[in-house]
This record gives C-alpha cells, structure tokens and sequence, in this order.
C-alpha cells in the first residue's frame, strides 16, 4: 500500500501533463554570459548553465530568473577554480565548451545536448519538451531522450532489478517495514543515477531535497524524465567517461566515506534486542568459546529507560559500564541505538534541555510538534539548526565515557507513527539557515542532519578516535557523516538475492560502506539460507548479522553442525581478507571508488551480464569476483566471468573464460569466488577481532597474468584520525 501511495506524485506529474497542465519554457529568446555562468532565457522560463570543473556542469532551471538560490546540503561548499570556458559558434547553434565537455543550445527548439568535447559525441540531449513547470509553480520537470541501448544504475538504497532502464523512481524517505523488491520509496534518497551506453558513462545528479522522482523509460520507452516539488530544478550533469571516473566526480562533488575505525570491518552481530545484561554477557562469551570471530555487538533500544534516548534501564542493565568494560576486554566494540524521538516529559532531561534551548521542531501555530514513536508521544529535534546539532553532540557525553565506541541511528526517516503516510505532516516548521522551511522541504534531510549532529558531537568528545555512525535514513552526501544499511528486510531467498543488487547501487551512488541485515530482519531464516547469506556477508563491506523482536536466534551457531562450522569458516574468511578489505576502505575514502562494484565499473564495455540471473555477482575491488549462490538448494551455480584468465579463489586452479556461462560446484561449503590474473591479495592469519595481532606475517597471495596489476595495499594504527601509515606499497 505505502509503495503504491509513494508513486502517486510520479503519476500525477504524468496526469498532469496529459491534461495540459504543464507550462513549458518554450522557444529560445537570448543568452548572456553572467558572473555565475551563462544564462539563457526562453520565452517562459530561463536556464543556468554553471561549469564546475572541466567534466561537471551544473544545470538551473526556473520560471522566474530572481529565485533565490538555496545553497546546497549535498554538495561540498568548496572553493573550486571555474575551468575555461569556449564559446562556440556551432552554426546555426551554439556551443559553451570546457576541455572535455560541451553543452550545445540548440536555436531551432532552444534544447540543450551535453557531448563528449574530444569525440564530438552526443551523450546526453533534451527532449522537445525540455524542461516545464506545472501551472500551479509547485512541480518542475526535465524531459531527456532515452537511447536504445543505455543501461541506469545507482539511486542508492532500491530495491528490485540492477539495471533501472524502464523503472519508475520516487524519493521520498519512508520507514518501509516489510519491503519487497517492489517496494518505492524506501529509507534513503539519493537523486544520482550512472548511465552506461557501449563502455562510455556519464552521470546525472538532482539535488532536491524535496520529494522528487525519475521515469526511466516506463511511462514512454525512448524518454527519461526527472522532477521535483519545486519551482526550480538543479541538477549537476558528471562525465566520465569511465564510470570510475564518474563516481569520484560525483563524490569530489558530494563528499566521501571517511576511513572508518578497523574494528567496523569486522563481524557484528545484533538483534531487536539484546537484554538484560545477563543475555549480552552469554553471547559474548558464546562467540569465544565457539572461536567464531566478532567485532562488534549492538544494544537496540530496550537498553533505554522505557526507550527514552541516552537513559539505561537499571534494572536490566544494572551497572552499563563495567559491562562495557568487559566486553572491550573481551575485543568487543559496542553499539548502541538512539533514535530522533524524545519522549514529551517533565523531568527527562534530554526534553528538558530541549525546550529550554529551542531545539525542536515546530508546528505551523509555533507550538512544538508531537507525534507518537516508541516511547509515546515524542518531539523531534531540529537537526537543521546548528545550534541544536551543537546541543545533540553533546547528549553523547556519558554514553562515550561508559566506553560506548558507535552508534545506531534509527526511525530518522522521521518515522512518526500517527503522523501522515507515517512520518511528520509536511506543514511543520524547521528552521533552516535562519529561515522557516516547511517539512515538505527538510523530509529527505532530517536523518542526513542527524547523523552530522551524532558524527561531529561525537567526533568534538572524542577527537582522537574515529567515528562508527549508522543510519537508516539519508540524502546524498550522507555518506560524509555514516554507513547505511539497507533496512527491515526479510528471511527470505528473494531479500538475500536482491539484497546485492541494492549494496552496488548505493554504492555507485557514494555509499561506499553498506550493507543487508545478513540472515534478514523479519522472520527466521532456514539454516541453509542463514548461511548462505553469511556467506555473501562476508564479502560485502557492512558484515552486520540482525533480527526482529519474535523471531528465532540467528547467530552463527544456531542451526548446530555442518552449518555452524561453516558460518565460522567464512566469518573467518571476512578476517583473513581485513587486509586487502582495509584497503580497499582506504581507496574508496581517498577517491570515491566503492569497496563492492558493479563489474561495469571494472569491465564497462561488459554489458552482455546484464541478465536478471546474474544480478547478484559483484566485484570486490578491482580483482576479487564473487557469485553468490542465492536461490535455495543449488548445488551447481552459474557463473558468468569477463573474458580473460581467472583463478578460482578456494583452489588456486586457473580458468581461462570465453565470456560464456559455466557451472561450478556450489556445495553448502562453498561459494564461487574467482581472482583476476595479475591480481595480489594480501591476507593475514585469523584472528577473534581486529584487536588481537596475527600470528605469522602478512601474506600476499599472488596471481601470475599475461600483464601485472597494481594493488595499493594500506596500513595505519586503525583508529586515530593523525596517523601516519606504517605501509604504502604501490
């Protein structure tokens, strides 16, 4: 029902046009170079054309020349040097060209089409109906063509298919319990798509904090449309042409991952929820003796007073930090939930301290907004105001002394129980730069925001050591501030097999760290299907075991032998490659080049893998392939591999592959896993988490090729932000 609710605004744009409704920007009138770029004016409407580097054009357009320009909350406010511009004469059109890239104004229908400057090549174009704003001013719209043979990824957090060619796309974060690879909106909203079209990609970049949406080809085959409710639209175009190129264009652009702590690699396991202390202390010792390796263990909220944020109930948890303590002894990291709903009382402290300093968030009339969460009836801090995140950080204080080292952001969507399509009602005030912004406005932000608020406090209270943050809810550039995971999903094959789809999106869309909730968050997954699901966990870069309230236990050991042998042996695994993974994290923090990858981004002329059978493979890094055995019993699984010689990672026995599927065995035991010729892998001996040192020295598993790889392997102390790396081998 919420899926089919979220796309009323997609088919409403459409209605509308259909009735006329919309007021197009019409024939070209002139154009004039202006301090801020070259702006165009059509007979109903102008366009802003803005190079900001020589591969990056930014895109304005609106009805009225004089609207204010909002500055942006994904976008790095940095100081860029503008390229050199050329102006064109391309008879009878014109053109406005950086080094590599063009945008050519077309006289006869004032449309625009963005070329490939060095080959003269058409890459992206307007449609005769270009852009459009409806006639209330409240909705605009871009109309592109949609070449035949051009694939889509990206959007971040989707679920369904890899390739987004002939989907309908609605961002709009939304608490999306019980998703399925149908559900639209979820929990982020990322406006960027990568399009891919004969090995050559560029990519396009929304920024609308509003809700907006994307048609790519469902509506009308040859046509992509994107628009939000808004009077303007501003939209980034990045050209690659390598779809590498493209990511950390768009994350030069937005921001990337910062390095995370070595520990948030590792093992984590969590469920909804860990209580009393008794039941922690049992897990923790469990995984030690069972000599199952783990990082990281979570508390959701039932380690709150009656889940109030930043209390602990006593008599669950009567002494929180000696349990801390242990833990940590014992090589545990440990997580706790807070979530953005305080509980509406006199006496609770974080309410308190929040209406005496402003922080929440307002109802149209100026009194504070409630609504109902977890705890009952709630207010909800104003994220957007630095003075609030200010006050937040600080709430941190006492969790980081008790040795609390991450945190869990959860229900910022906002989800809000009572309120309308179960989140705040899109009247409500925040303030934001010092103006009065409806929620319609600040929607897709409010969890971004709260994670800045949870990252900068904690980084302010503890500045030597890095920051873990989570988060169900973001916009682009959210990855500045935490991880993602992909949310409430379910213990079902179908989540398991579309749960890698959706980590390659997010990923190409600048989450690089993210991953499912292994094993699914509702229900109790069959023993085959929990590991299974280890399995790809393993290789994914958030290695995060959760489940719900009402289910069965779901650690590693539940389902006893054969399986508990083998979920160790691949959580092993996950330990022995922290080398190669570290680094991997480091790459993908310095450029933007995500840890796991679409093989497009390492083969892009590779497009014959485009079959729905082959969604689940990926790449980690440049040379590691994994094909995921993701439907139940199979115990021959297909793989498809790019042409070329690859060794099967188990056996070290090489392949030589024409391009063409095969089957491997799949045993319960096993996953196809296979490694590029020329590749070098380090890896270490096992180790119970990243705070005991291995035994013996690194090891570099070597992979002879016709022509050698490069593999910039990276090492560092793994948790202070100054410190200088011990090793940098190129």
């Amino acid at each position: 029902m919420r899926s089919r609710l979220a796309c009323l605004f997609l088919l409403g744009a459409v209605a509308a046009e259909a009735r006329g409704q919309w007021i197009h920007r019409g024939a070209l009138k002139t154009f004039k170079k202006s301090e801020n770029g070259i702006h165009i004016e059509f007979e109903r409407g102008s366009v802003l054309l803005s190079f900001v580097t020589s591969h990056v054009v930014r895109v304005r357009c609106w009805r009225d020349f004089l609207y204010p320009e909002h500055p942006s909350f994904a976008v790095l406010p940095v100081e860029r040097k503008p390229p050199l511009v050329m102006h064109l004469n391309r008879e009878p059109d014109y053109g406005f060209a950086t080094s590599a890239i063009e945008v050519v104004l077309k006289v006869k229908d004032g449309s625009l089409s963005f070329n490939d400057f060095k080959e003269s090549e058409t890459f992206l174009a307007e449609g005769p109906r270009a852009s459009a704003v409806r006639a209330d001013g409240k909705v605009s719209r871009v109309w592109m063509r949609l070449p035949a043979d051009e694939h889509y990824f990206g959007f971040g957090e989707k679920a369904g298919p890899l390739d987004k060619r002939g989907r309908s796309i609605v961002n709009w974060n939304t608490d999306a319990y019980f998703y399925g690879s149908g559900t639209d909106p979820l929990y982020q909203s990322i406006p960027f798509y990568l399009a891919l079209r004969e090995g050559r990609a560029y990519g396009l970049f929304l920024d609308a904090p509003e809700r907006s949406s994307f048609d790519m080809g469902n509506q009308e085959r040859d046509t992509i449309s994107f628009g939000a409710e808004s009077p303007v639209l501003d939209y980034y175009v990045v050209f690659g042409p390598h779809p590498k190129d493209v990511i950390r264009r768009f994350t030069d652009l937005t921001g990337r991952m910062p390095l995370p702590p070595h520990w948030a690699l590792g093992y984590q396991q969590c469920r909804y929820s860990y209580f009393p202390e008794k039941r922690v202390r049992e897990i923790a010792r469990a995984f030690r003796e069972r000599k199952i390796p783990c990082d990281a263990l979570y508390l959701d909220i039932d380690y709150m007073d009656g889940f109030r944020c930043f209390t602990w109930d006593k008599e669950k948890f009567p002494d929180p930090g000696k349990m801390i303590r242990d833990l940590t002894a014992m090589g545990f990291s440990t997580v706790v939930m807070i979530d953005p709903g305080i509980k509406a009382e006199a006496g609770y402290f974080v309410y308190d301290q929040g209406l005496e300093g402003d922080h929440f968030v307002k109802n149209p009339d100026g009194t504070v907004y409630k609504g109902r969460v977890w705890p009952g009836d709630c207010v909800f801090p104003d994220f957007h105001r630095p003075e609030t995140r200010a006050w937040w950080g600080t709430l941190y204080k006492d969790l980081l002394t008790l040795g609390v080292r991450g945190v869990w952001n959860d229900m910022n969507e906002p989800s809000v129980f009572d309120g309308p399509g179960g989140t705040m009602p899109l009247d409500v005030v925040h303030r934001v730069r010092g103006k009065k912004m409806p929620h319609a406005y600040c929607h897709n932000t409010y969890g971004m925001h709260m994670i800045r608020a949870t990252r900068e406090g904690i980084r302010a209270l503890r500045p030597e050591e890095r920051v873990f943050v989570l988060t169900r809810a973001s916009y682009a550039g959210g990855q500045r501030y935490a991880a993602g995971w992909t949310g409430d999903n379910r213990s079902y094959w179908e989540h398991l097999e579309q749960s890698v789809p959706m980590v390659l999106n997010w990923s190409v869309s600048g989450q690089a760290f993210c991953g499912p909730d292994v094993g699914g968050f509702s229900g109790s997954p069959s023993a085959e299907l929990l590991t299974r699901w280890i399995q790809v966990g393993a290789f994914l870069p958030l290695f995060r075991n959760h489940t719900s309230k009402n289910t069965r236990d779901q650690e590693p050991w539940v389902h006893g032998e054969p399986y508990e042998g083998i979920n160790r042996r691949f959580i092993e695994i996950r330990y022995e490659l922290l080398p190669f993974l570290y680094s991997l994290f480091r790459e993908a923090a310095v450029t933007g080049v995500p840890v796991a990858r679409l093989p497009l981004l390492e083969f892009p002329e590779w497009t014959s893998s485009l079959k729905p059978y082959y969604d689940a493979q990926f790449m980690v890094g440049a040379d590691l392939f994994v094909s995921p055995v993701v439907r139940i019993g199979e115990r021959k699984w297909p793989v498809y591999l790019p042409e070329g010689l690859w060794y099967d990672f188990w056996t070290g026995l090489k392949r030589a592959c024409d391009g063409k599927r095969f089957k491997v065995d799949a045993g319960l035991k096993t996953l196809p896993v296979f490694v590029r010729a020329g590749a070098v892998i380090p890896m270490q001996s096992v180790v119970q988490h990243t705070g005991e040192k291995p035994e013996g020295p690194l090891v570099l598993r070597v992979y002879p090729g016709k022509t050698g790889r490069v593999f910039p392997f990276y090492e560092d102390d793994g948790i202070s932000y100054v410190c200088s790396p011990r090793t940098y081998v190129r």
